[in-house]
């Protein structure tokens, strides 16, 4: 009988690159979909100051959802959407990296390490200006503004479309600082996203092998990674999360409101 623990690593050789990338969007935006409302509520709860708006998660969920209603949840959906061209970018230059590393290393940990780093780079080259657009629309609610920006109603007091505030966020994020305004916290995202991916592929397959030590030999390898996935993005996100807080202040909030809070 075959041995379990002998998991068998998929490299950008062994891929179908049709399915891959059309899969791969298509699974992504699945997530995606399913998490966003999460993502948003995240982001209000870190840049709120103390317990000013909201007491926790659920208590922000109930009070978007009262206030806003299903769309609520979604602000900035579409325009986070655009983030799937960085993804694909990450993932194809994590795979062709792993590829590179590996005539210098055979040590898995190591490929993780580095691609993991290198795909992060690239991709939140990408990712930055499109998250600093996508936030503030998240940060636009009724009554005491969040964010260094707020959407201006229509002249009949109704709520602009969407790509309609997205080109008013952009508008005034090009009228207080510029191009380099789409760039705020660029710094702070490579703190954040390159340790992250850095220490989730090798938590990944460490998590992977441990497991398929511990579990009967009859246990498919697909359980071993379903279970690996989370546990690995837990970790990552645990040691990278104050980074994170510091990253989604600095590129929503003003300078003088991250200092005094």
């Amino acid at each position: 009988m075959e041995d379990k623990r002998n998991i068998q690593i998929i490299e950008w050789e062994h891929l179908d690159k049709k399915k891959f990338y059309v899969f791969g969007v298509a699974m992504t935006m699945m997530i995606r979909v399913s998490v966003y409302p999460f993502t948003l509520i995240r982001t209000r709860l870190q840049v709120q100051k103390g317990k000013s708006l909201y007491h926790g998660t659920f208590d922000a969920f109930i009070k978007i959802l009262r206030a806003d209603g299903v769309t609520g949840l979604y602000r900035g959906f579409l325009v986070n959407t655009f983030t799937l061209i960085s993804g694909q970018c990450y993932v194809t230059t994590y795979e062709l990296t792993r590829k590179f590393v590996a005539d210098y290393s055979q040590s898995n940990t190591v490929k993780s390490l580095v691609a993991g780093g290198s795909a992060s780079l690239v991709a939140q080259s990408i990712t930055v200006p499109i998250d600093v657009v996508s936030q503030h629309l998240m940060m636009q609610r009724k009554g005491e503004k969040m964010g260094r920006f707020q959407v201006r109603g229509n002249p009949e007091g109704q709520r602009v479309v969407a790509f309609g505030q997205t080109k008013d966020i952009i508008r005034q994020i090009l009228r207080a600082d510029g191009l380099r305004g789409f760039y705020r916290g660029y710094v702070a995202s490579l703190l954040t996203y390159i340790p992250n991916s850095a220490v989730w592929w090798p938590f990944y397959h460490f998590y992977a092998e441990q497991l398929s030590y511990l579990c009967p030999k009859e246990c498919p390898h697909i359980v071993f990674q379903a279970i690996s996935g989370p546990l690995a993005a837990a970790t990552a996100s645990i040691l990278t999360n104050p980074m994170d807080v510091i990253r989604t202040r600095v590129q929503v909030r003003p300078s003088s409101s991250f200092l005094s809070s």
